[in-house]
């Protein structure tokens, strides 16, 4: 049987950097039940970046009562043999402040709140006070309240704030923003101080609008933080070498330390992206017209002027405060169809001035980048396309051209070089760290890939070339998908810090975050940091942004990891309405996710991801063997493989929760011979281990 999956810990932090400090006994707050059943607890007061730990079964619980979502709890925190942490709870102390978004749904003879969120089955029972202005299908968020008396059955609940309706089209990404805690709006003082700014025109350093700087983007795109340019360097001492230039928004001419937009920025610490709408970092104001690069507009600007020879290799950098006028705002389609030739996809003047000579100059860049190797993890991206009323009209692939690998690996390049500046300089800084695999993650990769006959030493230490050789290997075959996915999973999450570790996916020693200020607050504190370590004027780092280097590092990256959350929450529901109507319908798909509990299907035509449970996938009991991510037949030994390509019917659709249900229709495939040997003949699951379930 597989153990029980380790808890999660705050992203950003080693494993026993937040749960080492928990102390031996504890309130504590039940935050989060997983799709086992299993409970999750926060310790009270810790707020959202506090660890959540399992709280495991006690024999206190028939004394106390099981607890649920939104219970405070007195527990005992303890260290397993395994060097996970778990809670045991000693007594309830009854309902926490926990805030629960939910829906309303109302009979004759009650109202409850129902949650949005696919982890919690605890309703919640409203007073017909609280339900009287309600109508059935509101949005609204709640908070755990005792009623009088009650000793079983739902808990209380009380309304704090009616939010939206669930049936509006748009309420995914309503959904995701409140059940996430993203701050939304800005101050007053935040929206004075962005209305009272103006466009710098003078004092800004150097002019660099003779530069036939371009931004490109995606073709919605309505803030513009970057441009390029690029030119043959005529240092007779650099033959074949090219001059490149990465222009970004100088946000810092607007958004100062100290100011209510820096408070703001600081707080949400990035834009966040849905299908129908932006939560911005900045206000538009700023985002969309001040600080964004707009064609013909004279902008204010950091640029770094990189020199590069002909193998590739960085010459030398170095960067200007100035100001600029963007040439072109280009859509990556657009300049992709003028490359590859379509006439009319562009002017011919820029074609001419413009592309061909970054096309150029990217054909040198990657050289030095096919050298470095960085991991080269293929994944299929996909994009939701609304309708005008807000419905889902498509689901597309998203292409991937080689106009986003020019400008992804510029701004890599440019990353690097402020990096490097801040190093040299001796300034504080927050790096864009990605840590290697883990060995027990490496271990894992090893036992599986000896499952399909690949080999990798158990003692090799991870590399990116080594994956990227593992990846072309099974490129054209049929495990390559798989392959990819189980590569992805063994890699650890970037995040953002002080100290210097270096960012194993780009196979780079120093990197950072310099070149989206419109939209990441830690690359507003870069920029910061380079005004002042190179002395460019007014915005650079103060001694408060230096003193909480560290907390920021950590606000951040938890920012960011509430985005990505938020972000695929309001996709999933999304991807669930535009498939209601097409419940009982027969797709092709991928077990992308083998778990004790069931397989995760994610579906060709769209790339949602659905569950098949394991009680649904036949009569007898399954074992999830974790090595080889597989559930295997105890009686049979039929196997279900991660990376198996299957046929499944969509047996349901909630947008709510943005949760799909599969049914299997494909066969298991055989057991391997030799590999799987019958049980005796009546022989039973284990005690306790129910058919088509797990140990509870």
């Amino acid at each position: 049987m597989a153990r029980i999956r380790a808890p999660r810990r705050p992203p950003g932090r080693k494993r026993r950097g937040g749960e080492a400090r928990l102390p031996p006994v504890g309130v504590a707050d039940v935050a989060e039940r997983d799709a086992d059943g299993d409970l999750f607890v926060r310790l009270a007061g810790a707020g959202e970046d506090g660890a959540l730990i399992r709280l495991a079964p006690s024999s206190a619980e028939a004394a106390a009562g099981a607890p649920g979502l939104g219970d405070r709890v007195l527990v005992r925190f303890q260290f397993l043999e395994t060097g996970e942490m778990e809670a045991r709870l000693i007594k309830r102390l009854g309902a926490s402040a926990h805030r629960i978004l939910g829906v309303v749904r109302k009979s004759a003879r009650e109202a409850r709140i129902e949650p949005v969120d696919r982890r919690s089955r605890d309703s919640l029972l409203i007073s017909a006070d609280d339900a009287r202005d309600l109508k059935d299908g509101d949005l609204v968020v709640a908070q755990v309240a005792p009623r009088a008396g009650q000793t079983h059955g739902p808990k209380g609940g009380r309304v704090l704030e009616k939010v939206g309706r669930v049936d509006e089209p748009r309420a995914a990404s309503l959904i995701a923003i409140h059940s996430h805690g993203l701050p939304t709006g800005f101050s007053a003082a935040a929206e004075d101080e962005a209305a009272a700014a103006s466009a710098p025109t003078s004092g800004v350093g150097e002019d660099l609008t003779r530069l036939p700087l371009i931004t490109i983007d995606p073709a919605d795109a309505r803030d513009h933080d970057d441009a390029v340019y690029a030119q043959k360097d005529e240092d007779p001492k650099n033959p074949g070498g090219w001059i490149v230039w990465v222009a970004i928004a100088d946000v810092g001419a607007f958004v100062t330390p100290g100011s209510a937009l820096d408070a703001s920025a600081r707080e949400k610490g990035n834009s966040t992206y849905f299908p129908d709408r932006v939560e911005p970092m900045l206000p538009e104001r700023l985002s969309a017209d001040l600080c964004s690069l707009g064609e013909g507009e004279e902008r204010a600007c950091l640029a770094v002027r990189m020199v590069f020879d002909a193998a590739g290799a960085k010459l030398g950098h170095r960067f200007h405060r100035a100001l600029m006028r963007s040439a072109a705002s280009l859509s990556y389609e657009a300049v992709q169809a003028a490359v590859d030739g379509v006439p009319g996809a562009v002017p011919q003047g820029l074609v001419e001035d413009v592309l061909e000579p970054l096309w150029a100059a990217y054909g040198v860049v990657r050289k030095g980048r096919d050298r470095r190797q960085p991991l080269a993890i293929e994944s299929m991206e996909r994009k939701i396309v609304l309708a005008p009323d807000g419905s889902v009209a498509q689901i597309a692939p998203r292409p991937s051209l080689e106009a986003h690998r020019l400008i992804e690996e510029f701004m890599i390049q440019a990353n690097v070089c402020a990096a490097e500046t801040l190093e040299q300089r001796h300034s504080p800084l927050i790096y864009r760290v990605h840590e290697s695999p883990s060995a027990e993650k490496m271990r894992a990769l090893t036992d599986f890939l000896a499952t399909l006959g690949l080999p990798w030493s158990k003692g090799e230490a991870p590399r990116t070339d080594r994956f990227n050789r593992l990846l072309e290997t099974v490129r054209d075959g049929p495990h390559a998908e798989m392959i990819n996915e189980v590569v992805l999973r063994t890699q650890m999450q970037a995040n953002y810090s002080t100290e210097n570790i270096g960012h194993f996916g780009l196979n780079l020693a120093r990197y950072t975050h310099f070149t989206s200020p419109i939209r990441r607050y830690a690359d507003l504190i870069i920029h910061r940091a380079l005004i002042g370590a190179l002395g460019l004027g007014f915005g650079g780092l103060s001694g408060e942004d230096i003193a909480r280097l560290n907390a920021t590092a950590d606000q951040v990256t938890l920012c960011e990891r509430r985005a990505m959350a938020a972000e695929r929450d309001a996709a999933d529901r999304y991807v669930a309405a535009f498939l209601e109507d097409q419940v009982g319908a027969d797709f092709v798909g991928r077990i992308t996710g083998v778990t004790r509990f069931g397989l995760f299907v994610r579906l060709a035509q769209t790339g949602a991801d659905g569950l098949v449970p394991v009680s649904s996938l036949g009569g007898e009991y399954f074992i999830h063997e974790e090595a080889s991510h597989a559930l295997v037949g105890e009686r049979t030994g039929a196997v279900w493989r991660l990376g198996r390509s299957v046929e499944v019917r969509l047996r349901e659709a909630t947008p709510v929760t943005g949760g799909l249900l599969l049914e299997m229709l494909s066969d298991p495939e055989p057991p391997t011979p030799g590999e799987w040997r019958p049980r005796p003949r009546g022989h039973q699951p284990r005690r306790g281990a129910p058919r088509g379930g797990r140990r509870r």
